[in-house]
This record gives structure tokens, sequence and C-alpha cells, in this order.
């Protein structure tokens, strides 16, 4: 398999067959990312992505059970192509339970429903989506390229469609003064979608962003961890009427809170309130990697 700079999946595809079908991010103009701040984007030709599977066979065998299609937005690649691949991957690998990609709102909605109902046909199992927030100041914040309709609009389109969605909300990215309001608009759109999935991750001004400039020049207030935990306790506390499981799955959070909604709500709101009772000092430092 070829890949060109740096690759990028979610935790949950960790054991996953990584394919790269794009290169960088359509968008790539995110306040807070810098992960394909070094690649121009590029949808790669389908013969290409078709050797990289064809090597993978050779390599691994028929084994392969799932496989996510990097890089960002690979969504955006014309149907006809992406149902070509599908149908290629499934030749190779007979044993294939899930194919995957990642997919924002921004690009999910250029789709038809008929368009992603053939993609699920095809294959696509599920699309991984980085909603980030669901409050339009927030959204305009960090350039995310959508609004909280358009953001409905997609994570309807998707289930309607059969393809389980993953949504990704980013704890602190309103900073301390749009905290209350991140809070509990991200748990309105949510509402509305009701997502198979919600990841939780923390934001962290990474070196070489808007949002980074704008933290050392002290006009964005970084969450404490106290502060953090609080928020997703307010954020947990106004989902209501959905039957998604809600993860902690990476290293940014503060707490490993999970569970499916809504059994496990009020289990996971003691934990964050035990969690506060511990001193801030034993978790990680909030400036972690801002330097």
């Amino acid at each position: 398999m070829r890949y060109e700079g740096m690759v990028y999946r979610p935790p949950s595809e960790a054991n996953s067959l990584i394919i790269q079908a794009t290169v960088g991010c359509p968008h790539n103009q995110c306040s807070f990312c810098n992960m394909y701040k070094g690649s121009k984007f590029k949808i790669r030709p389908v013969k290409e992505i078709k050797e990289d599977l064809e090597m993978a066979r050779k390599y691994y065998g028929d084994w392969i059970r799932t496989v996510f299609f990097a890089d960002g937005n690979t969504i955006l690649m014309k149907t006809k192509d992406l149902l070509e691949i599908f149908n290629y991957t499934k030749e190779l690998f007979p044993q294939l339970e899930r194919i995957t990609l990642y997919g924002s709102a921004r690009f999910i909605v250029l789709k038809s429903l008929e368009e992603l109902k053939q993609l699920r046909e095809a294959g696509l199992t599920r699309l991984h989506s980085g909603m980030e927030s669901g409050d339009d100041e927030v959204l305009k914040l960090i350039n995310k390229g959508a609004n909280s309709a358009e953001i409905i609009k997609a994570g309807k389109m998707v289930k309607e469609a059969g393809i389980e969605l993953s949504e990704y909300i980013m704890i602190g990215v309103g900073g301390r003064e749009m905290t209350n309001q991140h809070a509990i608009n991200s748990a309105k759109v949510l509402n509305q979608i009701n997502p198979d999935f919600i990841r939780l991750r923390t934001f962290m001004p990474f070196p070489g962003t808007l949002m980074h400039d704008m933290y050392k020049r002290g006009e964005f207030g970084l969450l404490t961890p106290h502060e953090a935990l609080r928020e997703t306790k307010l954020f947990i506390k106004n989902l209501e009427g959905i039957t998604s499981w809600l993860f902690s799955d990476h290293i940014s959070n503060y707490w490993n809170v999970y569970g499916k909604l809504p059994q496990d709500k009020e289990k996971m709101l003691k934990e964050i309130d035990y969690a506060l009772t511990i001193d801030e000092s034993r978790f990680r430092n909030p400036e972690e990697g801002t330097l």
C-alpha cells in the first residue's frame, strides 16, 4: 500500500486495513485543526486505489474484515467511484464486515439520499463525522464550514440511508466564554439526529492553528480539567430521547466516560461527579502540547 503524508484514522479503526483514497482534507480551514496542514487535497485515481487493495490482498490474504478509506472527507469522492471501490473491496475480501469513511456535514449534504443508500448497499457501513459543536457561534469560531441546521440535515440523511453514524464532539472548543451554550446546543443537535455513536474529544490548542494563536494572545479561555468535566456533565444531562452509545475513547479526555443512552446516563453523570472530587493537579496539564 502507498501512503502520502500523515495518515489519520479514528481509534475505533485501529484494526482496520487503511487505504488512502484521498490525500488531505478538502476544507482544511478549521481553526483548531493541524492534521492536514502539510497536505494539498487530492482524490487518488480509482485505478491506484484498486492497486493498493490488490497489494493488501497479496500481503494479508483475504481475511480482512474492516477497511477504512482515508483521508479527511473521502465522502466527497464521486459516488460512482466510491461504488466501484467498495464493490472491488468486497470481491477481494469476501469476509468483509465493514467499510468506513470520514465525512463532515458540509460534504455529506452534497450527496442525495439515494446516493447514500447506494453507498450503503455497496458496503458503506459507517461514517465518522466531526461536528465538533452544535452551537452556531462556536461553529463560526472554529470555521467548521457548516452550521447546526446542515449538521442535522446531514446526520438525518446518513441515518435514513441505513449507515451507522459516529459523531465527534470537542469538549472545551468554545472556551470559557461559550462553555454552556456549546454543551447545551451540541446536545440539542444530537437529540435530533440520534447517531449510533457519540465520541468525545477534549480541545487542545495545537501550534500552527489559529486557535493556538488566539490562546497565546489571551483571546481564548482554555478550560481547566474540572471545567471540562463540568461541560461534559452539562452536555450529557441535555441528551434526551436518543439511543446512542457515548464514548470518551481518546487520550485528550480527562476521564473515561462511556455508556448507552438512556439507561447509562445517570451512571455517567455519577462518574463525572466522582472525577470532580479529584484534585485538578492529578489530571494532565491542560496546556500540554500547546508550546
